[in-house]
């Protein structure tokens, strides 16, 4: 039996919605409040890594997920000017039997998976709403929310990403995540290959990952001095400009765009910020989850790998401990290494691309935490 009667949720995000699948495992009654009426993410695709793959089986949610995504099993990693320099075979995780290393789906379609299984699950679903205010004492928190509506609850669960509305109750003297000094860009294109690509340039660096049977996603990271805003209608000829040095697909990509071929929907920027911040992530009967304590920039393709996995752990505390004290201890406790791995090891491949540092060191980088990530939770 859980430790807790119902719970809030402040975030309709990755991580929120796995809680709250989780938690309603556990019998406690779940609102999720999410502020984006329409709960639906930006259209960029997502790589799922194997330990993704594996906490979404346990989620309840992969085989949906790979039914409607693609997936691959090596990393072909490339020169700018397309030609294969190794292969990486991506590996299962370990008690991922039967899954593929990794996989791809369209964000708003992993949104849409995991949504309805939020609704089967029995969670109270309130969009267009977050709160307005939070009054917690030793014995539960009461909230108002911003339609002028109340309630009280045992455990608030602040999911609201990197820019956390609910952290800034936790932890009032964190100053923000900080630009990592590169940018992300993407586009949805068609797929031609069945494994990932990597394409190495000088300073900047391409891939393309499949999104489903007939798609793939390119994602390119580039090296900015800030977090300056671009105008959408100036992305096509900022993105073929990044592609100047490739080869392969890629190229190709860059000629669509220079030719208006490619629509500005198909296409996001978003430059990279992220954050680790050190345990407790709690205060009180308010704790935190996913980005509002570990964002990471997207190098191992594990951001929302690990808000899934943090929702699990959540779970999985509140689940067997005697106090609630104790499992939000232990909760940040067991999920810190592994948020701090892919945190850090994202961080070092970014430096090294920025650098135009060793793609060998690179190369190893990413085995290293990739293999480590494997092992169970």
């Amino acid at each position: 039996m859980a430790l807790i009667g119902n719970a809030l949720i402040v975030g309709g995000g990755v991580g929120g919605m796995c809680a709250a699948i989780q938690l309603r495992k556990l019998g406690v009654a779940v609102t999720l409040v999410e502020q984006n009426p329409s709960w639906a993410p930006d259209g960029a695709g997502i790589t799922i890594s194997g330990p993704t793959l594996r906490a979404l089986r346990t989620i309840g949610v992969v085989d949906e997920v790979l039914r409607r995504g693609g997936h691959w099993d090596a990393v072909d990693v490339c020169g700018a000017d397309g030609s294969v320099k190794v292969s990486v075979p991506v590996l299962p995780a370990i008690d991922g039997e039967g899954l593929p290393g990794a996989a791809g789906i369209m964000r708003p379609v992993l949104a849409d998976i995991l949504g309805h299984a939020v609704q089967a699950a029995g969670a109270e679903v309130r969009l267009g709403v977050s709160f307005s205010a939070m009054t917690p004492d030793d014995d539960g928190v009461d909230v108002q929310f911003t339609d002028g509506s109340r309630g009280r609850y045992d455990l608030v669960i602040g999911a609201d990403g990197v820019h956390s509305a609910v952290r800034k109750l936790v932890l009032p003297a964190f100053a923000g995540p900080a630009f990592t000094g590169q940018g992300s860009w993407r586009a949805v294109v068609p797929r031609r290959r069945r494994n990932s690509t990597i394409y190495m340039g000088r300073t900047t660096k391409a891939g393309l990952n499949p999104i489903s049977e007939t798609e793939c996603y390119l994602f390119v990271l580039d090296k900015r001095e800030g977090m300056d805003f671009i105008d959408r209608e100036q992305w096509p000829a900022r993105l073929a400009e990044l592609l100047a040095e490739f080869g392969g697909q890629v190229g190709e990509i860059r000629d669509a765009l220079r030719a208006g071929a490619l629509p500005e929907a198909r296409l996001l920027y978003r430059p990279l910020a992220g954050h680790m911040i050190a345990g407790p992530w709690h205060r009180g009967r308010i704790v935190l989850l996913g980005d509002t304590v570990h964002a990471t920039t997207p190098h191992l393709a594990s951001g929302a790998g690990i808000a899934v996995e943090g929702a699990i752990v959540l779970a999985e505390e509140l689940a067997r401990r005697h106090s609630l004290e104790g499992a939000l201890l232990a909760y940040a406790g067991r999920h810190y290494d592994r948020a701090r791995l892919v945190v850090s090891a994202s961080g070092r491949m970014g430096q090294i691309e920025r650098e135009g540092g060793s793609l060998d060191e690179h190369t190893q980088v990413m085995r290293d935490a990739q293999e480590k990530l494997r092992a169970p939770l």
